[in-house]
C-alpha cells in the first residue's frame, strides 16, 4: 500500500496515539521530524498546533493531542481519497443505560464510542455530523430498548437539522457477541451500534418537516 500519510511531531504523546489508531487500521505511514522535507509522494501531513509552522506542505493537519486521534485519521483518509465530501454519513446508536455510537461515511467506519448518558450521545452526533461533511446524513436508531429510543428519537427530532434522515432499525441479532468479547459490555454496544448502521430501517416522520 502506498504511503500518503505522514506525522510530523516530536511530540511523545501525539506520536504514540496516532501512530496506534494508525496502525489498529492498518493504515501506512511516515515518520518525520517537523524541519524534515515532506517527501512529494505525501499528500496529508498530520502535526501539533505547536509545530504548525514548522512544516511546509499544502496539506497539513492539526491533532490535538487531548482529543480522539480517529477524527484527524478520517479526515487525513478523505484528503488522501480526493473527496471533498462522503456520499453518505451513517450514524448507527444502540440505546440503553450506556448508548453506543458508530459513525460510518461511505462504509468505512470512522469511530466508535460508548455515551453514558442521552445528552452525551445526542452532542457526539451532531459533532459527528459537523465535523463530518457529507451528501445525504442518517441517524439509525436501535429498537431494542423502547424507552431509551422513544426518548432518543423525539430529542433528536428537535436537535437535528431537519434534512437528516432518522430511522428505526430492529436490532434482532445485532447484539451477537463476538467470539472472546461476551463479557465486554462496552465493546459489544459499539458493535451492536455498527450492525444498526448497516441495517435497513423504517423512516421515523420528523416534526420538523
Amino acid at each position: 500500500m502506498k504511503v500518503e500519510i505522514a506525522l510530523a511531531t516530536v511530540s511523545g504523546k501525539a506520536y504514540y496515539k496516532l501512530v496506534s489508531e494508525l496502525k489498529r487500521r492498518g493504515l501506512p505511514f511516515l515518520s518525520l521530524k517537523p524541519m524534515d522535507v515532506v517527501p512529494l509522494d505525501i499528500k496529508v501531513v498530520i502535526t501539533t498546533g505547536r509545530e504548525r509552522q514548522m512544516i511546509t506542505h499544502p496539506c497539513i493537519l492539526v491533532y490535538d493531542e487531548e482529543n480522539d486521534p480517529a477524527e484527524v485519521v478520517n479526515e487525513a483518509i478523505r484528503l488522501v481519497q480526493g473527496k471533498p465530501s462522503y456520499d453518505e454519513l451513517v450514524i448507527g446508536v444502540d440505546p440503553g443505560r450506556t448508548f453506543g455510537v458508530a459513525v460510518i461515511g461511505d462504509g468505512r467506519i470512522l469511530k466508535t464510542v460508548n455515551c453514558s448518558s442521552m445528552v452525551e450521545t445526542i452532542e457526539t452526533i451532531l459533532s459527528a455530523l459537523d465535523k463530518v461533511p457529507a451528501t445525504i446524513n442518517r441517524v439509525k436508531i436501535g429498537d431494542g430498548a423502547p424507552i431509551y429510543t422513544n426518548e432518543l428519537l423525539h430529542s433528536l427530532d428537535e436537535a437535528l437539522p431537519k434534512e437528516t434522515e432518522i430511522q428505526v432499525v430492529c436490532e434482532a441479532g445485532t447484539s451477537q457477541p463476538q467470539k472472546g468479547m461476551a463479557h465486554r459490555r462496552e465493546v459489544k454496544n459499539r458493535t451492536s451500534a455498527v450492525r444498526i448502521a448497516e441495517r435497513k430501517g423504517r423512516i421515523f416522520p420528523r416534526r420538523k418537516l
